[in-house]
């Protein structure tokens, strides 16, 4: 490994639940305490912050942690995408010599505090969602994310089976994980079907979690991880992108196009990998259909074959490309793709416990968010 490549030392979270109790910026200050313990270091070490969207600010902690000289601070504004856009700027930052040891966090009480409802009135083009969408009861992102999943099923025949593949996936990995707020609440096939319409095709159980939790990674060369606690995981790479018309979903003229389909390429190209070479993947599962829809936008398969591959077996523990060991956004938490990055780093520390992919060696990362940017990374042990 190159002695100034970028690498992922330390993680930490706070536990996911629906009621923290807390304030977000304890929340941020319990996950970055941990992710510095986790790297064997100082908190005062860090001098860059990379702070997701909405929540603590790069302020709030150097102020509550006493940092004396932070050198880089930046906010990706990618909604979802943001997480893995964060990891973009911080191993730009390492990279160029900007910081030396850089905090990516994310701090949110998305159940008990502020909800998608109210999150979505940030988005871009609020124009089209306040005078065009909402008046016709159009104006949360199930309505909005279920278009593109009717029209995939209209052009490919995308079944609902697909789409409980992925839920029952999700539900099943979150078993084995104690942390998940999903663990101990197992899914049929029935209680899938069962769950109440949100916005055809989206039925309750197609929709991810709302959740207060915090996870946060720390970022710095590799010639200066030698005396952390674990091995380092590389960052390969990380690249972001935005669709045609970032600002507005319901007049694109490809649904299917996404942010992910131009960062998934330069990623790559970058990593000097190709889907192939992937061992796992976190993909940002806010809903079912999403997971099926970045398979083929990222390149694990071509587009409109992503339903006959996870019906296939091929994101199962076991299968060709597992993905989200941990129960994903939808029956894990969502803190935004946090726990996702996280769980890929224990993953190919080979710690994960009863969840382990055998051989995990490369494994990239997706985002998703506001409306169709996307961001990906790819990560190694």
């Amino acid at each position: 490994m190159n002695s100034t490549a970028p690498v992922i030392t330390g993680i930490g979270e706070t536990e996911y639940s629906r009621d923290s109790g807390r304030s977000t910026t304890r929340l941020c200050i319990e996950a970055v305490l941990a992710a510095a313990a986790d790297a064997g270091i100082a908190p005062q070490q860090i001098d860059g912050i990379v702070p997701f969207p909405g929540g603590p600010s790069a302020e709030d902690l150097i102020s509550t942690l006493g940092l004396p000289d932070v050198t880089f601070t930046a906010v990706p504004h990618l909604g979802g995408a943001s997480t893995v856009a964060g990891i973009h700027l911080a191993t730009r930052a390492v990279a160029s010599g900007a910081a030396r040891t850089v905090v990516v966090f994310v701090a949110r009480n998305g159940k008990s505090g502020t909800r998608i409802d109210q999150r979505v009135r940030t988005l871009a083009g609020q124009q089209f969602r306040t005078e065009l969408e909402m008046v016709h009861g159009f104006g949360t992102p199930a309505q909005w994310y279920s278009m593109i999943c009717r029209r995939h099923m209209h052009e490919f025949g995308t079944s609902r089976a697909a789409l409980a593949e992925v839920a029952l996936t999700m539900r099943a990995n979150a078993q084995r994980h104690p942390g998940a707020q999903m663990y101990g609440r197992p899914m049929t096939e029935q209680d899938y079907l069962d769950s109440r319409m949100i916005a055809d095709p989206y039925l309750l159980l197609d929709c991810c979690l709302e959740s207060d939790g915090a996870g946060a990674i720390i970022v710095t060369a590799a010639d200066r991880s030698r005396d952390g606690r674990h091995s380092p995981v590389a960052v390969l790479a990380a690249a972001e992108g935005h669709p045609d018309s970032p600002d507005d979903l319901c007049g694109r003229a490809d649904l299917f196009n996404t942010g992910l389909g131009k960062a998934a390429p330069r990623a790559f190209t970058e990593a000097g990998a190709t889907p192939a070479d992937i061992d796992l993947a976190m993909i940002y599962d806010c809903f079912t259909f999403e997971v099926i829809h970045q398979l083929e936008e990222a390149g694990f398969c071509p587009r409109g074959q992503g339903g006959d591959f996870v019906l296939d077996g091929n994101i199962r523990p076991g299968g060709r490309l597992p993905v989200n060991p941990h129960g994903g956004l939808l029956s894990h938490a969502h803190i935004a793709g946090m726990n996702h990055v996280i769980e890929a780093v224990r993953q190919l520390r080979g710690d994960a416990g009863d969840r382990q992919v055998d051989g995990a060696r490369l494994a990239a990362v997706t985002g998703w968010g506001d409306l169709g940017d996307g961001a990906l990374a790819i990560l190694a042990a």
